[in-house]
């Protein structure tokens, strides 16, 4: 069954399988700037787009040209999954296996980098394209100054993600998430957090979402949940659970599954 993923923020998922390769970004020099603010104001009059992998209908999900073109296509964040492979090298990629959107198999982390930068990313249509696999420090560096990156599955290497952000000096474009409690949020990353964002992700269909929500509310006044739900008979409790953030001060909207959208907290 599909989860509908509801983010403080709007991803879109972005259409079409032929990459335009002439196609270049065009970047607002105030861009990374104007989101953040949005973000720490908690601006709840506008809509913030994250582009989900990057633009994954016209380039391989989680390319650095994926990124370029959602840059290109105007959007506030680029969303990206991070995975590490045999020898501790962190690259953009979705899946724990290169079977889905590379041309090799097997298992990222049992699997060294240099095996891995010679394969070819597959497209959405599962077509062999002449994009690679970029590392995570390559992509930092790619998007520096041009584009906030929302960092998926990363808080597992958060200390190695942490030093990365840092050396490319990108720290303070990053959003960070994960699904840990708010207490050991607090107590494994707590002197992070006032350098990035740190979203959580909270699962409404568990027992005890709206005590979460309310502790991280109270703990660390997040700008930002991502929620995760399964249309189930549970849907009175995400009701609640939704209610109860949105009394709090967040806004939020519809989602169908193309649409993930984000809830702000003020």
């Amino acid at each position: 069954m599909k989860n509908l993923l509801l983010f403080v923020l709007l991803l879109i998922a972005l259409h079409g399988c032929n990459p335009d390769r002439s196609a270049k970004p065009t970047i607002s020099s105030h861009k990374v700037t104007k989101t953040l603010e949005k973000l720490q104001n908690r601006d709840t009059q506008s809509v913030i787009v994250v582009a989900h992998r990057g633009d994954w209908r016209n380039f391989p999900e989680n390319s650095l040209e994926a990124i370029d073109n959602a840059i290109k296509m105007g959007v506030d964040i680029v969303e990206i999954d991070i995975q590490r492979t045999k020898d501790s090298v962190l690259i953009l990629m979705h899946d724990a296996t290169l079977d889905r959107t590379t041309t090799g198999k097997g298992k990222v982390s049992d699997t060294p980098y240099d095996s891995i930068k010679i394969l070819h990313l597959r497209n959405g249509c599962n077509i062999r394209t002449i994009h690679k696999v970029p590392t995570l420090e390559e992509a930092l560096l790619h998007a520096k100054g041009k584009i906030m990156l929302n960092l998926d599955k990363a808080d597992r290497f958060f200390e190695q993600v942490y030093q990365l952000t840092e050396k490319t000096g990108t720290t303070h474009q990053i959003i960070m998430k994960g699904s840990k409690t708010a207490d050991k949020v607090k107590e494994m990353y707590g002197p992070y957090l006032d350098n990035l964002i740190y979203m959580p992700i909270v699962n409404l269909d568990k027992e005890g979402a709206i005590e979460q929500l309310a502790l991280f509310l109270e703990e660390l006044n997040p700008v930002a949940f991502e929620l995760l739900l399964i249309p189930t008979d549970s849907h009175l409790r995400q009701e609640r659970c939704l209610k109860s953030v949105h009394s709090s001060g967040t806004t939020h909207c519809g989602t169908q599954w193309l649409v993930d959208m984000m809830m702000i907290c003020r």
